[in-house]
């Protein structure tokens, strides 16, 4: 499995997004606002977007990209299969859940190095790579992407306000829509303040030193592993505490609805405060000069310069596939939802 880039078709049919469009471009919003100045500067310099919605607008395009004969590769980089028994017990082994062609966890760990690589990749790669992070931290934080049961849910057939639709897709898109009645920038960006304000001085005021710890930029599989987990948690505890059959009758709306929405508006929250802080990181290390050195040393063929950037350092041992994976790779990889 190599992670290539070529360049991506101009335009793109309206697809579903993890988390929604939404859910995403929210996410990108609050860690835009929560970057420090230097973050902005290096970000909006690669993204080539100098706009007030500088990482918002690219916050889905890895949804569109990976419908793309150029970008089919990065299917499975949206989730994490976690192929353990909820409502019993839920839990993330990045050996036995991350499908041989990569996931989430792996694919975060490539991209931060790759965001990194400076002169060593082509400047559209850089840019693709930061974009690839904007959206899968954000994919890591929703339940669903890390859990197999039913392919994430996907196969678990749910009515929501009166109309069919799967578990994943109520999670991803009908409860944040229901919560902010849209899906444009516009809603996004109004989210976003709303949930800065919880953040700085209300409900989520005491969460964030909790969000934050354990992020170790020279240790992003382990990070990645660490948000995986914690959103897997939620699958047991708030997405399915009575299986699955107790959601495949009635309505999600409004009962259910009003029991987890506090838990979406929780993980946005937590995606969006955990990018700004990713980001800090990553561009802390970022300078011209350190740029020049690498590009020095890439045409000098050292060893920084040898660094594998293809992806395979991190994946998971060659194994036998279980069903659960059969069935990830015999669709595609893909989630199988419309918007």
């Amino acid at each position: 499995m190599i992670f290539l880039h070529l360049t991506i078709v101009s335009t793109l049919p309206l697809l579903a997004h993890a988390w929604g469009s939404l859910g995403h471009e929210t996410i990108a919003y609050l860690a835009q606002h929560y970057v420090k100045p230097h973050t902005a500067t290096w970000a909006k310099a690669i993204l080539n977007d100098t706009s007030t919605s500088y990482l918002a607008n690219h916050a889905t395009w890895a949804d569109s990209y990976r419908y793309t004969a150029e970008g089919k590769f990065s299917a499975p980089y949206h989730f994490i299969d976690a192929e353990d028994d909820p409502p019993q017990t839920c839990n993330v082994d990045f050996d036995r859940d991350c499908g041989r062609a990569g996931c989430s966890i792996s694919a975060i760990a490539n991209y931060t190095a790759r965001v990194q690589a400076g002169d060593a990749l082509s400047a559209q790669q850089v840019d693709y790579a930061l974009r690839f992070l904007i959206h899968f931290v954000g994919d890591i934080t929703q339940p669903l992407h890390d859990e197999a049961l039913e392919v994430g849910g996907n196969d678990i057939d749910v009515t929501f306000d009166g109309a069919a639709t799967n578990l994943h897709h109520a999670w991803d898109t009908n409860m944040p829509e229901q919560l902010r009645g849209g899906y444009s920038l516009a809603d996004a960006k109004a989210w976003a303040a709303n949930l800065t304000k919880e953040i700085d001085s209300g409900v989520f005021k005491e969460d964030t030193a909790s969000w934050a710890r354990g992020i170790d930029i020279k240790d992003p599989k382990t990070t990645a592993l660490g948000w995986a987990t914690d959103a897997n948690r939620y699958v047991c505890s708030v997405v399915m505490p009575d299986g699955q059959n107790a959601l495949e009758t009635g309505d999600l709306y409004p009962t259910y609805y009003n029991d987890v929405i506090g838990t979406v508006e929780l993980q946005i929250a937590k995606a969006g405060f955990r990018l700004a802080k990713w980001l800090d990181a990553i561009a802390a290390n970022q300078s011209v000069t350190k740029r020049w050195a690498h590009a020095e040393a890439h045409a000098q063929g050292s060893a920084e310069a040898a660094v594998d950037l293809s992806g395979r350092d991190w994946l998971p041992a060659p194994r036998d596939l279980t069903p659960a994976k059969l069935r990830r790779e015999a669709m595609g990889w893909g989630c199988g939802h419309e918007h």
